[in-house]
């Protein structure tokens, strides 16, 4: 069984469901006693959050490398994120990175889907990286068209869902943006940041939902234990 480690703490709160999933899918294929074994380096999100997205490299490397010289066999950034710096970081440290984008793609594409809606952070909305992941595995994306709609789930997501408040508002009008979404032609909905599964799930949706952090997490299974 391969060693993992996760670059966690970006928030806390969708890391312990990384921890949950990933423990109960190892158990799963390999039954008994035996569950994950795994090394989490948790950040500050803090830190993050002062740095921004697009100044935290450092912040990411250095957790990496530090889960390398623990002996992790290959790392998970538990953040969608976080992957804007995913290739980039596989290169310099010379470990797998389990991509959560490239894992969500090919099972949207097992579904024969070709147009998503996406909900995530403002960067993941608006910057290339997630989009272009996707695009190159054949998909086109829909995102919130309206600036201030963006600006709305990005703070959410840092004020409520990254601090674990869940606000049946908040959820009220996430459902409403989804719907704006399937209205201009999107045929599933990608919960592209980990936090977004506290307040939406399929139950929610008639249209296929995917939650990104299980997604993840069972790729992250597959990798321990083949």
């Amino acid at each position: 069984m391969k060693k993992i480690g996760l670059v966690g703490g970006i928030s806390w709160t969708s890391t312990l469901d990384y921890y949950k999933f990933i423990n109960e899918g190892v158990n799963a294929k390999l039954g008994g006693l035996n569950f994950a074994e795994c090394i989490i380096y948790s950040l500050n999100f803090g830190d993050i959050q002062t740095q921004s997205w697009e100044n935290s490299y450092d912040l990411l490397l250095n957790a990496c490398e530090s889960l390398k010289k623990s002996g992790a066999d290959g790392i998970a950034l538990c953040a969608n994120t976080a992957h804007i710096f995913a290739d980039k970081l596989q290169q310099e440290i010379n470990l797998p990175i389990i991509h959560i984008v490239a894992e969500t793609a090919v099972a949207i594409n097992k579904n024969g889907f070709k147009k998503v809606g996406l909900l995530g952070t403002k960067f993941t909305m608006e910057m290339d990286f997630y989009r272009n992941k996707l695009e190159s595995f054949g998909l086109e994306v829909l995102v919130p068209e309206k600036p201030e709609t963006r600006e709305y789930i990005q703070y959410t997501l840092k004020e409520e869902l990254g601090a674990g408040i869940i606000n049946p508002e908040t959820k009220k009008n996430y459902i409403e943006i989804v719907k704006d979404l399937i209205e201009k032609g999107a045929e599933c909905i990608v919960l592209g940041c980990t936090e977004i599964p506290m307040l939406l799930s399929q139950d929610d949706f008639e249209i296929p939902v995917f939650d990104t952090t299980k997604i993840h997490s069972q790729a992250i299974v597959d990798f321990i234990t083949e």
